[in-house]
């Protein structure tokens, strides 16, 4: 029976004169290093939602993100139908129902003011919006949506104009409607308009002229975002903020756009016929507001460089470059009669981890662009200065720091450029697989072997065999 002993030390000798033996076993650490991967992963998902929470624990006492609904005319009315009794008589039913009616046309403008709030480490954005709405109604045909236009079954007198805000907790001025030239106070809650969250100021006789008017401002906090619903037959609305990032969300993108360093302006213009809406319902048709919220549009407010969002995306390439860092020293090992000790591969490969421990930490402190150069160097200068003693060469040590080096250059490119990504990452994976052919190319990979088997452990000086 083989000795314990010996067997290690016929593996020990096989992986030193095989370069594929040696290249599986490098595969195998690759394999290995994925379990800190995954730990950093893990802590980056944790720490996103750790700035989930601020944002929700700010956002709760400042002001949510805002969905602006209509406003709407709401009519009580009542319906009344006939029923056969079980003794063959007809019997009068009744009940109050309501008719809603969208704008003819809405003008909407925002003077939406942006700041940053912080909570610990983590950064908000929040605002404050003063909101100018106008437009005009016009009194929809009630024979055709089953309103009998009688004095006696339309209310107009308990006739409300409502408007859905999604956190009316953060409306911060005393709102006032002026219909026809005439003041109305608004109330708090949505009355009969089906939404969660609103206000609503009472109108009497609403349709005294053919097309009324309506105006109204009201200023109020958010977060994160700011939606309308094209609730008017023809809706615009301009808005006009200090935030220099914004990102149009939603079922329309601007018809026009000005951005700027200060800021940036947007207008929308949304047509009837495109907004596959109609106009009025009665209670009866269920879900409209629903529908109306589903093809909401508007602005959201982004940081221009969202550091956990680059190291959530970073740390995916993570096995790719110590694959890559392994396969360059390994190839350096195949060019010479160098030879690197798998510990020394591990140890190399913690390293290239750690980059996404500094990178994730210093930019909660720094911002991500000083935080990814500065764990970029440190850990570029730490492989390189190993390398120096591993692969006893400056000049072999200067090539694996400067492709390191390259490396991360290159991985802030495909983060800095999300669009282009994917196609920036097979350019970039050609390459590199290119440049291992091309090196490669003249190997006598049985040759190699050979020689490998008869190699000493110690490598000459770089000009004298490597």
């Amino acid at each position: 029976m083989s000795n314990p002993a010996s067997i290690v030390e016929d593996l020990t000798l096989g992986l030193r004169r095989s370069p594929l033996l040696r290249l599986a076993a490098l595969g195998f650490l690759v394999l290995l290093l994925l379990i800190p991967i995954g730990w950093i992963s893990d802590l980056i998902t944790e720490r996103m939602e750790r700035r989930d929470e601020a944002v929700a624990d700010v956002s709760a006492k400042w002001g949510r993100q805002q969905t602006i609904v209509g406003p709407a005319l709401v009519v009580p009315y009542v319906y009344r139908w006939t029923v056969r009794a079980s003794d063959g008589t007809q019997e009068t039913k009744s009940e109050t129902r309501h008719l809603t009616v969208l704008p003819t046309d809405l003008r909407i403008r925002a003077r939406l003011q942006a700041e940053e709030r912080s909570r610990g480490i983590f950064v908000v954005p929040v605002y404050r919006v003063v909101l100018n709405v106008e437009g005009e109604f016009e009194l929809p045909d009630l024979v055709e949506l089953g309103v009998e236009p009688a004095s006696s079954s339309v209310d107009w007198a308990h006739s409300v104009l409502a408007l859905g805000i999604s956190d009316a907790r953060a409306i911060q001025s005393r709102a006032s409607l002026t219909w026809n030239g005439d003041a109305h106070a608004f109330q708090p809650g949505p009355a009969t308009f089906d939404i969660a969250s609103g206000i609503h100021a009472g109108v009497e006789k609403p349709f005294a002229v053919a097309r009324p008017s309506f105006a109204f401002e009201l200023t109020f906090n958010g977060s994160s975002s700011l939606y309308f619903t094209p609730s008017g037959q023809q809706t615009s609305v301009d808005v006009d903020s200090n935030w220099p990032s914004p990102s149009f969300q939603g079922s329309w993108l601007p018809a026009e756009r000005t951005m700027a360093p200060d800021g940036f302006r947007a207008s929308w213009a949304i047509p009837f016929l495109g907004r596959n809406q109609a106009s009025a319902w009665t209670t009866e048709s269920s879900n409209m507001v629903e529908k109306l919220e589903n093809i909401s549009f508007g602005v959201a407010l982004v940081t221009p460089v969202d550091a956990h969002r680059m190291a959530d995306r970073s740390v995916k390439y993570a096995r790719l470059f110590v694959l890559m860092t392994f396969g360059l020293i390994w190839l350096i090992e195949v060019l010479s009669r160098v030879r690197v000790h798998p510990v020394q591969y591990l140890l190399i490969g913690c390293a290239l981890c750690t980059f996404y421990l500094l990178e994730l930490s210093l930019s909660e402190q720094l911002g991500f662009a000083i935080a990814y150069a500065t764990a970029a160097a440190a850990v570029a200068g730490l492989v390189g200065l190993y390398a120096a003693v591993v692969l006893r060469g400056r000049q072999r040590a200067a090539v694996v720091t400067a492709t390191v080096g390259c490396l991360y250059g290159y991985l802030y490119v495909l983060l800095t450029n999300e669009d282009y990504a994917l196609l920036l990452g097979s350019i970039g994976v050609f390459a590199a697989v290119a440049a291992a052919m091309l090196l490669t190319r003249h190997i006598d990979w049985y040759a190699v072997a050979g020689r490998a088997g008869t190699a000493v452990a110690t490598a000459p000086p770089e000009g004298h065999g490597a």
